[in-house]
Order: C-alpha cells, then structure tokens, then sequence
C-alpha cells in the first residue's frame, strides 16, 4: 500500500437558530488589541439561536467571518487575536469557540450467500445496463466479489443520481472518471469556505482511487467502478498532505447537503480525536459542529456512507485513545476514554458503517475480515472488499489489494498503466491499495444503484428515495456473513492498535460485530 498520508479520522454535527446582534454585542468583551498566530475557529451557535448575525460580533472579536453556516448555526471564522475566543464565547448566543489548528485527522490505509431480500419495484430514473469489459477488469476481483457484473447487466447506475466523495479531491482529467464528473457540484472546502468546480483537483491520490470504486467509466479503459453510470461530485476536504481539518469536513456535508447530493462517501474519520468524547469541553464544538452538518446533509436525503478505520479496534468498546490528536505530527497522548466516547462520521445514527474484507474464503462461509479494520456491535452495517495483502492474497489477488484509478503525477508502490493516446493525458494510472478507505466506496456505489434502480420512492428532499430506505435495503440485500469458525495461523497477532486488546468476532450469521449484516451485494 502506497505511503500516501491517506486520512485517519472524521467527525460530525451541525443545526442552528435566532441571536440579536445588539444583545451579542452588548455582552462580548471588546477584543484584545494582542496578536498571535493566525487561527481558524469553529464557532458554534446555540440551537435556540441564530448566526445570520455574526459577522458583527466576529469583527468586534477581532476577527474575520471565513463562513457562516446559518442552516447548522456553524460559523468559521480567521483571527489573530489571543482574546478571539474568548470574547466569541462570551457573544450571546454562542455554545462554544474552538480552534482547530490542533486538529487535524488522517487515515492511514495499511500498506503493504444469503438469502435474497425482496426489493421494491423498478423506478422510473433513466437507467441503462453497463459492461464490464474495459483493459484491466479481470483484476477487479474485487467486483465480481460483490457481484457487480452480474448487476451491470441491469443497469449501471443513472446520471440522475449524484454522488459526493468527500475525500482529497479527484483527478478531473484521468479518462475513467472524466465523463462522470459534476464539475458544477464539486468544490475545494478546505479553508472552510468552499470554492466551485476545478479548485477540488486531487494532489494526494486517495480521493481519485475512491472515486474510481464508486464511478470508474465503463468505457473500454481501465477499469469499471460499481455504478460506472452516475455522476460524480469531487468535495475536497483533505490538503495536500491528506490533512482533513474541522472546518473542510462541516464545509463538505453543508455542501453536500445544498447540492442534493444523494450519496457522500467518506473514508476518513473526523476531528478533533478519533473518539469524541461527549463532555469533554476541548472537543464540544468541534464534534458538534460535525455532528449537526452530517445531520443536515441527512435530512436534505443524503445517504451517509463511512469507512470503519484501519486500527483494529472494538468501536464499540473502547477503552484508551492512542493515536490523537493527528496533528502537528508527534502530538497524540493516551486518553482514557469509554462508551461515551465516538467515532465520527461512523458513529453518527443513520450513517452507514463499512468494515474491509479480503478475497479469501473463512472457514464458516463468507470472506475474511481484513486483519487491519476496525469493527464494532451496532457500528458495522455492512462489509465490502477493501483488500488484505497478509490474509488475502490467491491466484485472483495476487497482492491482495483493490486497483482504481490513480493521478499519473502521485507516485503509487504498485502500479498498472494503460496508454490512453492523448498527448495531454499519454498514460493512465491505476493504484493497489488496501484499507477499510476501499470498502466503503463498494457500499456507496451500491447505494447509488439502489437509488438509481428504485428511484420512484419519492420523498420530500430528493425526488427518490429517502435515506432509511436506502440503508434498509443495502443491509436486506447483503449476503449474511458468520464469525469465522477459526482463524488463520497469525491472525491473532494482529490485536487493537489502541489497547492491545485482540480482536473478537461476536454475534449470528444474521449479525455480527465484524460483517453487520454480511457483504454488500450488487445484483
């Protein structure tokens, strides 16, 4: 797996309601004329209260309104001043201040049959078939695990579902993502603000391979994503180094949310730790400024897809932090924390948690967990291929990675490449990776083909299918997975990267904490 600051976090929260300006102006401090480092703040209004006014108050803080999410009560905001937050919190109305320099997250992606569910009845979306045919599709083991040709064969997804992937951005030139992006809904939010079309080009490589699970063309060339029909909208939210800030994560869902998207997908995890812990004033309005933006986007009919994480661990009970905060490098403590203590946007209800399997058959039935994904009672909905180059490796995965598209200027550890025969484009790129970042594109294609397939279902935000019927029928349509009857030789080395506690799979075949509801299924 390319050593690409991929991304290890991601949180959520957002909503917001009325504030008089001349009352929050009365009770603030004036601001200290003192300066220090330029910051970026989150600034979060009350739910009784409204930040249509803020940019007064911002002002007599000292600072600069950077944006201002009045639909969530979220501001972001610039200053240089030392007393900023403290005259911000002291504004009537405000429910707290952070800064978010601190805070950043990144995931690292490690490198190196059921019964069938009755569906509802063909909608009336435009939908045509797809084939799966293009230069490198025989390596796509990957695909033809969950079954994806065989559904191509109905329809490839519509060009009347949008789908956001809220990740680095992605390669708008690359030859198998180009006919199906939305430039006009993509946008570059991450200072907070966002910035339309092009600006969201991809300089890391994380956010082009997702894309290419999720809506690779299926045009002759390289590779066929799982709904290769559907438009794409590239929300940039990670930096150059794979940096994923507050601000860019409550920035991507309140766009996502305003551009009808009808599918995010999100292989990250979100700040300012990779647990949040409820009560714990440092964090509290980071994580509910995240908290109230997925909530948003949720009831404008986004369906919320999110990747597990990498680390091994029980989400659903844990016990120490040891990896946070990401940001600046070398700064992360070990924090007790507990059942209080959640992972964003994975643990936010309605969002659709993914863990990673690789292409070996269990003992039991069903494919292995990955050795890497983290899992958890009541956190995992699905499982889908997200490689395992230990465990995962046969004839069909010679390095048991997933291959998707890659920009031909991001160096990548293991590579195919096709010549395109465009001088401005010559080679196209293809990358191996493995991570839970991999799995959950899977489930976000196929949430994208439900909603393409039985798009009838109207409902009053998106004209389709409201966001319950769509997780509803991905868990239904799974093919349920049992715990393994045993486990292959060095598995077991393989414990929490947080608290060495080793990994234990619980539950029926019907559920269970490492597959949910069992692998997604296309067809």
């Amino acid at each position: 797996m390319p050593v690409h600051r991929s991304l290890r976090r991601a949180r959520a929260a957002l909503i917001g309601a009325l504030v008089v300006l001349a009352s929050s102006l009365a009770t603030a401090p004036s601001a200290t004329a003192s300066t220090g480092t330029d910051e970026t703040y989150i600034v979060l209004y009350s739910d009784t209260a409204s930040s249509a006014d803020a940019a007064a108050a911002v002002q007599a803080a000292g600072g600069s309104v950077v944006a201002n999410y009045t639909q969530i009560g979220v501001v972001i905001a610039h200053s240089s001043s030392s007393g900023f937050a403290a005259a911000m919190a002291a504004t009537s109305g405000v429910e707290g201040v952070s800064a978010t320099a601190n805070f950043a997250t990144q995931l690292n992606d490690p490198q190196d049959s059921g019964a069938d569910a009755a569906g509802p009845p063909p909608g009336d979306l435009p939908n045509s078939p797809a084939t799966d045919t293009d230069t490198f599709s025989a390596l796509q083991w990957n695909m033809r695990q969950i079954h994806t040709p065989e559904a191509h064969a109905i329809t490839g997804g519509s060009p009347a579902v949008l789908v956001g992937d809220i990740d680095g951005g992605v390669d708008f030139n690359h030859p198998d993502l180009k006919r199906n992006l939305d430039v006009a809904d993509s946008a570059n939010c991450v200072s907070g603000a966002p910035v339309p079309g092009l600006a969201a080009q991809d300089d890391n490589g994380h956010g082009t391979h997702t894309a290419g699970i999720i809506a690779a063309a299926a045009n002759g060339i390289g590779i066929v994503g799982v709904a290769p029909n559907v438009r794409l909208a590239a929300i940039k939210a990670a930096d150059s180094h794979g940096d994923f800030f507050p601000q860019a994560v409550v920035c991507a869902f309140v766009w996502a949310a305003d551009h009808h998207v009808d599918v995010t997908n999100n292989s990250y995890f979100a700040d300012p730790f990779l647990f949040n812990c409820k009560n714990d004033p440092v964090q509290r309005a980071i994580w509910k400024a995240e908290q109230r933006a997925i909530r948003y986007a949720q009831t404008k009919g986004t369906v919320v897809v999110a990747a597990e994480g990498n680390n091994a661990d029980d989400l659903a009970h844990p016990t120490q932090d040891v990896s946070s905060p990401d940001y600046p490098p070398h700064t992360a403590v070990t924090r007790t924390v507990h059942n209080d203590c959640v992972v964003i946007p994975v643990e936010i209800p309605g969002v659709v948690g993914v863990t990673a399997d690789g292409h070996n058959q269990q003992p039991g039935g069903g494919y292995l967990k990955s050795f890497y994904s983290n899992y958890g009672d009541s956190v995992t909905q699905v499982v889908a291929p997200g490689g395992d180059s230990i465990f995962g490796r046969n004839a069909e995965a010679h390095n048991g990675g997933v291959l998707s598209t890659w920009p031909a200027n991001v160096p990548c550890r293991s590579t195919v490449k096709e010549p395109t025969g465009d001088p401005s484009y010559p080679t196209a790129v293809y990358c191996y990776l493995q991570g839970t970042s991999m799995a959950a594109p899977h489930a976000t294609g196929v949430a994208a083909l439900i909603i393409s397939r039985y798009g009838n279902l109207s409902s009053p935000q998106n004209g389709k299918m409201r966001p319950e019927q769509v997780v509803s029928l991905l868990e239904q349509t799974a093919d349920p997975q049992p715990c393994p009857s045993s486990l292959p030789p060095g598995y077991a080395a393989f414990t929490s990267r947080s608290n060495g506690a080793p990994q234990t799979c619980t539950g029926g075949t019907g559920y269970n904490n490492w597959y949910g509801h069992g692998q997604i299924n296309a067809l």
